[in-house]
């Protein structure tokens, strides 16, 4: 691999890597957003009117910092990527331009009612506005992840001199991994913000601050992971199955699966060794690996040792990396779950640990989503385009390694920085808390409704 072609890579890893946590994290943060102030126009409680301006003011933060942070991607399609941009433009540009135009616009209009209309329009408008945004951030991840699965499982096109034309773009949108995919990357973003809702609430909690409101919070993000995590972990598996039957060499890699055959074994622990193409250290459960993937005790799977090995995928970060979605998707059912059993018992309050729990959870969602994100990218090389159109021949062909790692230098300087900033000021923000926000004109502060969470001091 060339200087110019593996700086490339890392540079476009480095700044993806950084840039999904901040939509991953509004995506789920807008749906929030939609939950309490239907709760509010509901009962008119001023903790859930006081909730809906402080997670709104973290919103407008966290989306801020994810839309300047995206920008870069855009530039590197032209800078380091101009041959896939000139063989694939024709099918990931109008998909990329789709979420531009139904997607951030939308946000964009409604985002500045959301932020400044609370006295301004009518409840029900400003409502609606709300869901507007929440829209617009699903509608981008549909577009988003559209093109990306269109990129590990191309259909739809016809293939002329070397350059892709779209042929359907109903295949296209729809491509087999899709649907999969971008349910799985949904459900991702939903954990994010629910852990950090529920962390946040924990903080407080053990502080002693906002204690009604924390409660509130933390017994929704409980009883949403509680659903959810195992939705996530039902959808992993569907999402594994399509990666068995489109991508075999990407599964192979993250299973580390070296030799086709029956009765395959689940690999819990192994030091895969790409040179002997084996794994050390083995430790591995005798039949399971058939009966995850093939739902069959004695299901065949191809390994990585029937793909030439210029075809085969890097294996280490993928099989690391999916072992700690994997075990982290674990650890969201069992803490939830023990949650609600807490709960159910009327001591969900009363243990500290568990609260500490819910902190040192709190940035398991964004671990897993990046993790899953490598194993989806790094397993689907050597190909930018799966099958198609190789990494090594989609780069910028007068580009320099010197530029390049100048450039990948910038952005990590720039980007620790931003983050640096932005995490300090979300913490400036959380030390302040979901003080109380302003009245609307004409709304008693007099509840209308209790709450119906129960024990709310």
């Amino acid at each position: 691999m060339n200087q110019a072609l593996f700086l490339s890579r890392l540079q476009f890893g480095w700044v993806i890597s950084f840039h999904i946590l901040f939509p991953a994290f509004t995506i789920g943060l807008a749906s929030w957003l939609v939950f309490l102030e239907a709760w509010w126009l509901k009962t008119r409680s001023e903790h859930v009117r006081d909730l809906v301006f402080f997670w709104m003011k973290v919103f407008a933060v966290s989306f801020g910092v994810g839309v300047v942070s995206g920008i870069v991607m855009s530039f590197q399609f032209g800078t380091n990527w101009a041959r896939f941009s000139a063989e694939a433009g024709n099918v990931v540009g109008p998909l990329l331009n789709y979420e531009v135009l139904t997607a951030f616009f939308v946000e964009a209009s409604f985002l500045g009612i959301m932020l400044f209309g609370w006295q301004r329009v009518g409840h029900k408008t400003h409502f609606a506005c709300t869901c507007m945004v929440a829209a617009g951030t699903l509608a981008s991840t549909f577009w988003i992840m559209a093109a990306n699965s269109w990129m590990q499982t191309p259909t739809g096109y016809t293939l002329k001199d070397g350059v892709f034309y779209p042929a359907n773009w109903l295949k296209i949108v729809f491509n087999p991994s899709f649907p999969y995919r971008v349910v799985h990357m949904v459900l991702a973003a939903f954990l994010c913000t629910a852990f950090m809702i529920g962390g946040i609430s924990a903080y407080y909690l053990l502080r002693g601050r906002f204690v009604e409101k924390a409660r509130l919070c933390m017994k929704c993000a409980l009883v949403f992971v509680a659903i959810v995590a195992p939705l996530q972990i039902i959808a992993g598996d569907q999402n594994g199955s399509e990666v068995l039957r489109n991508q075999p060499a990407k599964l192979a890699a993250l299973e580390g699966i070296w030799n086709t055959g029956a009765n395959v074994p689940w690999v819990v622990f192994a030091i895969p060794n790409e040179i002997t193409q084996s794994n050390e250290d083995e430790l591995s459960v005798p039949h399971l690996g058939s009966l995850i993937l093939t739902h069959s005790w004695s299901g065949e799977v191809r390994g990585l040792r029937s793909f030439p090995r210029d075809d085969q995928p890097p294996v280490a970060i993928p099989f690391y990396a999916f072992r700690i979605m994997v075990a982290l998707g674990i650890l969201m059912v069992i803490v939830s779950w023990y949650g609600c059993w807490r709960w159910w018992r009327g001591t969900l309050f009363e243990s500290r640990w568990y609260q500490h729990a819910w902190i040192w959870m709190m940035p398991s969602g964004f671990i897993a989503l990046i993790a899953g994100w490598w194993v989806a990218e790094v397993g689907r090389q050597p190909w930018v385009v799966y099958g198609l159109l190789r990494t090594a021949d989609a780069v910028s062909p007068n580009i320099t390694g010197d530029s390049v790692l100048a450039s990948l230098i910038v952005y990590i300087v720039i980007y620790v920085a931003l983050f640096g900033f932005v995490g300090w000021y979300l913490l400036k923000m959380l030390r302040v808390g979901p003080v109380q926000a302003p009245q609307r004109k004409g709304i008693a502060k007099t509840p209308a409704r209790p709450l119906s969470l129960g024990d709310e001091d």
